[in-house]
């Protein structure tokens, strides 16, 4: 026998002893007969190939089968089975153009295998003609859940983007007015300094003096520079013990110098320095002269910390909504996680430490980059749902073959064994009704799978969860 035979039309007899056909009348078994024929199979050899034109519906009469798909290069099994009349093939014949008419799997003989095989177009014209009634329920189900999910996921990504926004407009507003507060700050204290050059064209402060001063105020900005972080308790004691310095020498207001002086990086050996400068007699003008150098240098650092802050948080926005940019574009994956890590920042809040664990030495790869980002965002949000806002966040990148690896992890309390082949199926949801529709996975799935020709899958026990993206390191679009 070849890798594939056809014999002589199959016997309506055999036909009735299907479950599949077991209720048809005799006339309609004959019409089945003489236009199906009979195919023999090999073991070992594939009855037809994932993505070719679907153009026959197989039933099993005698064998194994198996079906599978292929998932990032790799054939993945699906099912495997020998009980006679199962079907596969083209079975969304009836749909016509309202469905893809190819092989969404491929069936493989694992012994040697008989089947009855109808051509598509007999199969979609008995679906019409001898079960108008089913084929409108039947057709009515796949439409509606193929509107349903385009509702719905729209419905999901709208809401995700919501969430989004929210958060970025919160971490934007943070930066932003901190600006404004240094700003009125610092426009008070240029005024105090114009006011002191003011006294000094008045001759109220000894022209001689100039030198010294100037020379203490570069000293005092390198100090802001280099100024160390303290505790709470530390930044308080130090007030403290500059306020009493300042006292004892008839610095009035003491108190109120002390933190902006302990806040530059300034102490009690640098004050004792601007007294040996000085001498007492210029103590107080020359303290509070440098105090306003060391605010008015804290005041611009603030201004320039909290502009920087909001042009990386619109740069991570950017990033993420792949703005003004190709939707098919070889990428530093890396990139997107950071900005998609960005975006989340408001919702990992302070009980969820993050690690990332990248792969630097990982080549740029060909993606459709905002789907990707929207991927993300389903894995870490699940991942933080998890954990409940308590737990420890882990990215990760490698290179696994021929793929490049990204892993989500979670020290949530897992995913059940017994759910854990339904997570990625539409509308499957574990959250509280509201909370979730059941598409993040779902779409998810379709965008690394359907759209990129990756993996997703998952790994899980109690502690340590993670989701396992495998992506092509080469360009596989047909």
């Amino acid at each position: 026998m070849t890798e594939r035979e056809t014999s002589e039309r199959v016997d309506a007899a055999e036909l009735r002893s299907l479950f599949l056909f077991e209720k048809l009348d005799e006339d309609k078994l004959a019409w089945l007969a003489e236009r199906g024929r009979v195919e023999q199979h090999r073991a070992g050899t594939r009855v037809y190939s994932q993505g070719e034109p679907a153009t026959c519906f197989f039933v099993l009469l005698e064998g194994t089968v198996a079906m599978s798909r292929n998932v990032g290069g790799d054939d993945v099994e699906l099912n495997r089975t020998d009980q006679r009349g199962v079907y596969a093939g083209a079975t969304q014949a009836f749909l016509a153009d309202r469905a893809p008419q190819a092989y969404s799997t491929s069936l493989h003989a694992i012994v040697d295998c008989r089947f009855f095989v109808l051509p598509a177009e007999d199969f979609a014209s008995i679906m019409r003609d001898w079960f108008p009634m089913a084929m409108h329920l039947l057709e009515g189900a796949f439409i509606g859940m193929q509107n349903t999910q385009a509702i719905v996921g729209q419905r999901e990504r709208l809401l995700a983007l919501g969430s989004l926004s929210a958060g970025l407009t919160h971490e934007l507003n943070n930066p932003a007015a901190a600006a404004v507060r240094a700003t009125a700050t610092l426009r008070e204290r240029v005024a105090g300094m114009r006011h002191k050059l003011g006294l000094l064209a008045a001759g109220r402060i000894d022209p001689a003096a100039l030198p010294d001063l100037v020379s203490l105020q570069e000293a005092a900005v390198e100090k802001v520079a280099k100024a160390p972080k303290l505790s709470a308790l530390q930044a308080g004691d130090r007030e403290d013990e500059l306020a009493d310095w300042l006292d004892g020498h008839g610095v009035a207001s003491g108190w109120d110098l002390a933190p902006t002086l302990v806040g530059a990086g300034l102490d009690v050996a640098w004050l004792d320095e601007v007294l040996d400068t000085v001498g007492a007699g210029r103590l107080e003008a020359a303290t509070r002269w440098l105090a306003y150098t060391v605010e008015t240098e804290m005041l611009m650092n603030e201004i320039e910390d909290a502009t920087t802050r909001i042009s990386t948080l619109v740069t991570a926005a950017k990033q993420y909504s792949q703005m003004d940019r190709a939707p098919h574009q070889v990428v530093d994956v890396h990139e997107l996680l950071d900005s998609t890590l960005v975006m989340l920042g408001r919702k990992l809040g302070d009980g969820v430490r993050v690690v990332k664990d990248y792969d630097r030495s990982l080549p740029p790869i060909p993606v459709y980059a905002a789907e990707l980002n929207q991927v993300w965002t389903n894995l870490v949000d699940n991942a933080l749902y998890a954990m409940q806002g308590t737990g420890t966040l882990t990215v990760r990148t490698r290179r696994d073959e021929k793929c490049l690896l990204v892993e989500i992890g979670d020290t949530g309390p897992g995913v059940p064994a017994e759910i854990r082949s339904r997570i990625f199926e539409p509308f499957f949801t574990t959250k509280p009704v509201g909370q979730g529709t059941g598409l993040g996975l779902d779409i998810s799935w379709r965008i690394v799978v359907n759209k990129h020709h990756g993996d997703l899958r998952v790994e899980s026990a109690p502690g340590n969860t993670r989701f396992q993206v495998r992506l092509p390191l080469t360009d596989n679009r047909t």
